[in-house]
């Protein structure tokens, strides 16, 4: 999506503001209505896939699909041969040739920093020109303007390029390469609050959706049969909640599983059953695409008094996990294929389904 060019004598917009609305809720609901206005019917059975197109990406250090901690996946280590078996699976399983399944995924985060150089390089205005006119031909340095960057360039592809390129053509280069290199940690927001949404929006495309009422990011308080909490307490917020007569289902959506939101599980839990107020079960549910063996299995096997903490424990997809680790004789590997086979880790496919069946009935 390339904005409209800024109107002569309008003000620049500031770096930090560009970027946090290229990566903000707004925009993110818009490139996600662009990318599903193109992407063919939504399926419980290919819903997986979208997850993985919108969201999943190459990690820079290894060339190879993000599976796990990039400082344990590099070459020698064990996730790095994990990280291989898991590039060839999805590779195989959404048809795309190992060399170009970058091309095919990240698209939710490379539509939104495309956002971000479209801005920088057409962020010429005339506010801009008369702010520079008082240094006029005392040759500073325009932006985006590096230097070793075009030495770098020049050195590598020098004897490649048939023409050298001008100037204001190296600036452009050199603009898009920091916005690229730089805005690599804005993707947590990506794989926070942007995961949270890419559920939602498949699940509102799946053809029994009409049947729920959707709410991102909900405030608890707001959610039919819940108290308020005490004026000194912090409202809590839900991921995403799917709603449908007396049946709630409050959804965690968590990429990964660090050790804190192990923490976090168990208190968001017990908040939400502290102020239920309607005396009826609701539905806790996990959706993740973890990939380490003991984070699953913690979370499968995790308790609260006698029953399972989570009613259901999804993985986007956990064909790949199970990939990955290939055939373990032991450890938490070896019991995350039980989870699997006895349905404990369930597919979102299963888990979608589930909810079709449940409306249905």
């Amino acid at each position: 999506m390339t904005p409209p060019a800024e109107q002569g004598g309008s003000a620049p917009e500031p770096a930090q503001e560009t970027v946090s609305r290229a990566f903000g809720a707004d925009n993110r609901a818009r490139l996600l209505a662009r990318y599903f206005t193109h992407a063919g019917e939504v399926t419980t059975g290919n819903a997986w896939q979208h997850v993985y197109r919108l969201v999943l990406w190459i990690d820079r250090t290894t060339a190879l699909a993000h599976c796990y901690e990039s400082d344990k996946a590099q070459p020698g280590r064990p996730w790095y041969a994990r990280s291989l078996a898991f590039h060839s699976w999805v590779s195989e399983a959404l048809n795309i040739a190992p060399a170009t399944l970058g091309e095919h995924v990240d698209w939710l985060f490379r539509e939104a920093v495309k956002d971000i150089a479209t801005k920088a390089l057409t962020g010429r205005t005339t506010t801009y020109a008369a702010q520079r006119a008082s240094y006029e031909g005392r040759g500073f340095p325009e932006p985006g303007e590096d230097p070793e960057l075009v030495a770098i360039i020049k050195d590598v592809l020098g004897k490649r390029m048939r023409e050298e390129p001008s100037d204001e053509e190296y600036r452009n280069l050199t603009r898009r390469i920091t916005v690229y290199m730089t805005q690599e940690n804005k993707r947590r927001n990506l794989v926070g609050e942007g995961f949270e949404d890419v559920i939602a929006a498949v699940v509102r495309r799946l053809p029994f959706s009409n049947r729920l009422e959707i709410r991102n990011r909900s405030l608890l308080h707001d959610l039919p049969g819940f108290h308020s909490p005490s004026p000194n307490e912090k409202p809590k917020r839900v991921d995403l909640a799917l709603l449908s007569g007396d049946k709630r289902i409050l959804v965690s959506a968590k990429w990964s599983i660090r050790a804190d939101r192990e923490e976090q599980f168990h208190s968001d839990f017990e908040t939400y059953a502290r102020l239920e107020s309607a005396g009826r079960d609701f539905a806790y549910t996990l959706i993740t695409n973890e990939f380490d063996a003991a984070r699953l299995k913690a979370a499968c096997e995790r308790r609260r008094q006698n029953a399972p903490l989570f009613t259901h424990v999804v993985h986007i997809n956990p064909a790949g996990v199970l990939a990955a680790y290939g055939n373990p004789e032991r450890g938490s590997s070896n019991v995350i294929r039980s989870h699997v086979d006895n349905g404990r880790l369930m597919r979102l496919q299963s888990w979608l389904d589930l909810l079709e069946q449940k409306k249905n009935n």
